[in-house]
Parts: C-alpha cells; structure tokens; sequence
C-alpha cells in the first residue's frame, strides 16, 4: 500500500472502529489493516489506537491524524475533480465558524454571487459566540475576531475595524457624555467578554497614552446580548464600530470621546487544517477580505 492508502485505511478504521469493518469496506482482508495501522504507528513511533469494551478507538494522537489525514485526502480529491473538470468551481461542503454577530461586525459577503459561482457547493455556516472545537466539528475556516489564542493552527489576517465609546443619545443625555477616559468610570458600561479575559484597553490621543479597565455591573459574552442592552438604554459599550453599523448611520447610536483612539479590532480567518486547508476554504476567505477592503 502507498502513503495515502494507509491514511486511506486508517480512516476507515477510526470510522469503523474495527479491523474486520474496516477490512470489509475496503475489500481487503482482516490482517492487511491491522498490520497497515501497526506500520503507521512504527513509522510515527506513537500509539494510534487503543481496544475498548465499544471496540477500538483512536488516541489523542490518532485523533489528530484522522482530522488532519481526511482534510488532506479531501483536499486532493478535490484537487483531481478541479483538474478533470477544467477548472468547473468549487465542490462538496465548506464549514464555516463564525461569532454570531460576525455579519454585522464586517458585512458578511455576498454568498449568492458566491455559490452562484460554485454550483457544486454547499455551505454549512455555524454561528456560535462560545469556543467550538474547530476540529471535533470538522471546521474548514473559522471567522475569528480579537487576538489568537491557539497558535498552533494557520491564520490570515483579513483586516481591521475601528473601536470606540458608543451608546444611545437618550443614555448619553441622562448620564453625561464622557470626554476622557475616566469618565467612563462612572458610567454604566456593558463589558464584552473577550476569549483572552482581558478587559484593559489603551486611549490614545496626541501622542499621550491613558490605560483603562473597563468595570460594569452587565457582562456578557455574547455580541447580540450586547447590542440589545446598549440600545435599551442601559449604558454605553467599547466595540467595533460594525457592531452598530446601521444604528450609527440612522442616529439611534452615537460615538463619543471621538478625539480619542483605541487599538483597532483584527479579523483573522483561522484554518484548522493549517497548510492543508481545502480550496475552497482559502476562496471563501479571499471573498470575506475583499468584502472588508469594500468597507468605509
């Protein structure tokens, strides 16, 4: 058997979860793949499976061969169809991670005219503000915002948007309007709770640098939560200006302390499959990245 072919074979086995199903599926006899998996695990010197009372069952390591092996099999699949088709479009599913409120941070772009592009693919987009296991659920791209926390998978920068001091004119009217930073002190302020926990951020202006830790008595960990207390009236947020993109064009949100500056908020495509990221993956972030270049 060639190098994919075991790869191809111990895919099999972690699907199966046995030697003889595996064996079955593949048309080839029960000794075969045992002994295609026991070379993989002398080739990598580590264990690749492990027998439990459910059968058997892939380690840690052999979970990561498995994710990465079957992206990298996808991959040229999907290579050789491109190849035959002349080049036809992207095919099969793509996976997409995004923060639920990633289409009002940077205007999701328009994936009709993409997948009217690509007739032959499928876009399975999950929406989520917690930490999903890109690799357990098969992600392709995550949208990610903020800083990166795990280095061990490929990132793109695909741009940045402005931060700032927003609320609605009625709170600002009642409360006062901050002019430096801590003012904001004494406001009530709706604190997002980003994945690396810090809530310190840098006001800049004319060369001068006041560091600042937001307080607030509403903390949330959801961009939607939010925008739905921030325009009740409650208090004021620091975010990204996208976040109430059509508030602030209509009046219903205001920016204030404009003279002051706070670091810009870094959108990054993430790529579990690191170098081996499917095609069709890297196409869709290069549509995300020239959708931001677009933005005012």
């Amino acid at each position: 058997m060639g190098k994919f072919s075991d790869l191809e074979t111990f895919i099999c086995v972690c699907e199966t979860e046995s030697f003889t199903a595996a064996a079955r599926r593949l048309n080839v006899g029960q000794p075969a793949v045992s002994k295609t998996v026991a070379r993989l695990e002398q080739q990598l010197n580590t264990r690749l499976m492990l027998r439990s009372t459910h059968g058997l069952r892939p380690t840690d390591a052999g979970q990561q061969l498995y994710q990465r092996a079957k992206r990298i099999l996808n991959e040229l699949a999907e290579t050789e169809s491109l190849v035959r088709e002349g080049g036809a479009g992207l095919s099969g599913r793509l996976r997409v991670s995004s923060a639920a409120v990633f289409a009002r941070i940077v205007a999701l772009p328009d994936l009709t005219a993409f997948l009217q592009a690509n007739p032959r693919l499928g876009i399975d987009l999950l929406l989520d503000d917690g930490n999903l296991s890109l690799i357990e659920e098969g992600v392709d791209i995550a949208l990610c915002t903020g800083s990166l926390d795990d280095s061990s998978f490929t990132a793109r920068k695909l741009g940045e948007i402005e931060q700032c001091v927003m609320g609605t004119p009625a709170y600002f009217s009642s409360a006062g309007v901050p002019l430096r930073p801590e003012d904001l002190a004494q406001h009530e302020m709706v604190v997002y709770q980003r994945r690396s926990g810090a809530e310190n951020w840098s006001f800049s202006r004319h060369g001068e640098t006041r560091a600042l830790r937001l307080q607030g008595r509403m903390r949330v960990n959801a961009a939607e939560c939010l925008r739905e207390l921030v325009l009740s009236g409650f208090g004021a947020t620091v975010a990204g200006e996208g976040l109430f993109r059509s508030e602030l064009q209509s009046g219903a949100i205001m920016k204030v302390m404009t003279d002051w500056q706070l670091p810009p908020l870094e959108l990054w495509a993430v790529f579990p499959g690191g170098h081996f990221a499917p095609a069709k993956a890297r196409a869709f972030a290069d549509v995300v990245q020239q959708a931001l270049c677009r933005e005012p």
